[in-house]
């Protein structure tokens, strides 16, 4: 089967933040527990001190069926259009991802920002992720005004944590399932959990819904392994491999890496003549 995890950070030096391992996270590193996991390829989400993605491009272009990049922009800077229109001419650049988290990019949403770089994403076919409370409450206006923009939405939707780390999400995230255009990660389930034990069970209703609304070809496995301190990677793909017995063998080949490639047309390790039919480079 087509392992596929759908968000990873890599990194070789900087500062993450505290609910990450503080370690750096190398490229070699996460190829050895990959193997050990069964894990074919991962999307790598480069933190903010991976100034201009230069450790994820090195990464990808040295492991170029190993790893993918959904790279962050300064969408305030002149060249910025011209960096988007040569996005994909850099080693393993698949798409885009945003947070607008920090203070000078909490007003994109608003101000005019991604109203120049939506339309010109969907143009050029660069899917692009979105997390977090200062994005997502625009989903649905961005949905219907780009309807061939293909959106991902971040680690189960995403928008803030209960005192006990329990996962809120955004209120509307199964209503968007309406808009063929918009898909999910569900990624980091076992930190989100109430218990700490595998399989992690409390958070197998949650997958559940999404898996009813969405349907396994909008649905992305992943783990944000840097951040799961009661896991292995290797349990984080049995725990929707083994422990989800609604799904079939169909949905499992689906969410566990095949509709990831399908949606990003990113196929690693594949010769063309090996990939589904209609699929992308």
């Amino acid at each position: 089967m087509l392992i596929i995890d759908s968000q990873i950070h890599l990194w070789d030096s900087g500062q993450p933040p505290p609910h990450h391992r503080q370690t750096p996270h190398l490229a070699e590193v996460a190829l050895d527990d990959m193997n050990a996991a069964g894990v074919t390829a991962a999307i790598n989400s480069p933190p903010p001190f991976d100034v201009n993605s230069r450790y994820a491009i090195e990464s990808a272009r040295r492991f170029p069926d190993r790893f993918a990049t959904t790279g962050s922009l300064d969408l305030s800077r002149a060249e910025a259009p011209d960096l988007v229109r040569r996005w994909r001419s850099q080693p393993g650049m698949i798409g885009f991802r945003f947070l607008c988290g920090l203070e000078d990019e909490r007003s994109w949403p608003t101000d005019g920002t991604m109203d120049w770089f939506l339309p010109l994403a969907q143009e050029l076919g660069l899917p692009v992720a979105l997390g977090g409370p200062f994005v997502l409450p625009h989903v649905e206006r961005w949905a219907a005004q780009y309807p061939d923009l293909k959106l991902t939405i971040d680690h189960f939707g995403i928008v803030g944590l209960t005192p006990s780390r329990g996962l809120i999400q955004h209120d509307d995230l199964l209503s968007w399932s309406r808009f063929p255009n918009v898909s999910v990660k569900m990624s980091g389930a076992p930190d989100y959990a109430r218990e700490d034990e595998y399989p992690f069970k409390s958070m197998h209703d949650t997958i559940r819904l999404l898996y009813d609304a969405y349907g396994p070809e909008r649905l992305f496995w992943g783990t944000d392994i840097t951040r799961l301190d009661n896991c292995t990677w290797r349990q984080a793909v049995t725990m929707f491999t083994e422990e989800l017995p609604w799904l079939s063998d169909t949905d499992k080949t689906l969410i566990m890496g095949e509709a990831l490639c399908r949606w990003f047309s990113w196929w690693p390790s594949l010769p063309p003549a090996a990939r589904p039919e209609g699929a992308g480079r």
